[in-house]
């Protein structure tokens, strides 16, 4: 019996269904295990996710690879639902057109700042480059995060890593950051979750209203393509990365 348990597990686990499946099934029942726990952003449903598919993977011995081959079909789809995100923000384009400039400023300083800050944490607490160039573009949205970073010569696995983790870190601080600093406008909630949340913080965004999701979109949207055009040229140029 033990055997045939074996060999069926063995026949299914070569087919990318079986993880595309599984990553389906565990990621609904992390929206179900977060509504039952009071919807906490500690508790987000993409870190519930992960966490019990790592374990599925430890307990199956799968490896990465194997996994992704299934997963791919999921990490595909990020890029058109990034895209999709052009529809708020034309809904909203008379109001970003008179903010432009100001829009156009604060993009490019959060995304040198999240780049170079996390860069100089990480290097002075001794990480190497491949670390370093990893960690570089963990601010923006995975498709185009994983695709810098192979650019520069880092590991794109774990700057997917990175990406989750910054995103849910800014989901659980950006309510109480706001809330201490009394920010009312829901342009600049937006703005801000998406340009440092990513993904993540676009999604909490639309949460609060339509504005500070579209808002939220432009953020990641800027963030992204200030970090896929600006970094490369810049990298050599950060202290432990010099050429």
């Amino acid at each position: 019996m033990t055997e045939d348990i074996t060999d069926i597990w063995a026949f299914l686990a070569a087919s990318p269904l079986l993880w595309l499946t599984m990553t389906l099934l565990v990621f609904r029942l992390s929206l179900w295990l977060n509504r039952l726990l009071g919807g906490s952003p500690v508790l987000h449903p993409v870190l519930l996710s992960m966490a019990l598919l790592i374990g599925i993977l430890l307990l199956t011995g799968t490896d990465y690879e194997t996994y992704f081959d299934g997963a791919q079909f999921i990490h595909f789809l990020l890029g058109p639902a990034t895209v999709a995100l052009a529809i708020p923000l034309y809904e909203n384009r008379h109001q970003i057109r008179a903010l432009l400039l100001p829009l156009l400023a604060a993009g490019m300083g959060g995304a040198a700042t999240a780049a170079i800050s996390a860069v100089l944490i990480a290097g002075a607490l001794g990480a190497g480059a491949p670390t370093l160039l990893s960690l570089a573009p963990k601010s923006v949205t995975s498709p185009i995060a994983m695709g810098v970073t192979e650019k520069l010569g880092g590991l794109p696995s774990l700057t997917a890593a990175l990406v989750l983790l910054t995103g849910a870190i800014g989901c659980i601080l950006a309510p109480v950051i706001i809330r201490l600093l009394r920010i009312r406008d829901d342009r600049v909630k937006g703005f801000a979750m998406g340009l440092s949340a990513h993904g993540f913080g676009t999604a909490q965004a639309f949460g609060i209203s339509a504005t500070a999701g579209a808002f939220a979109g432009l953020g990641l949207t800027l963030a992204g393509i200030m970090t896929a055009f600006l970094l490369p040229a810049v990298v050599g140029w950060l202290p432990g990365l010099g050429r």
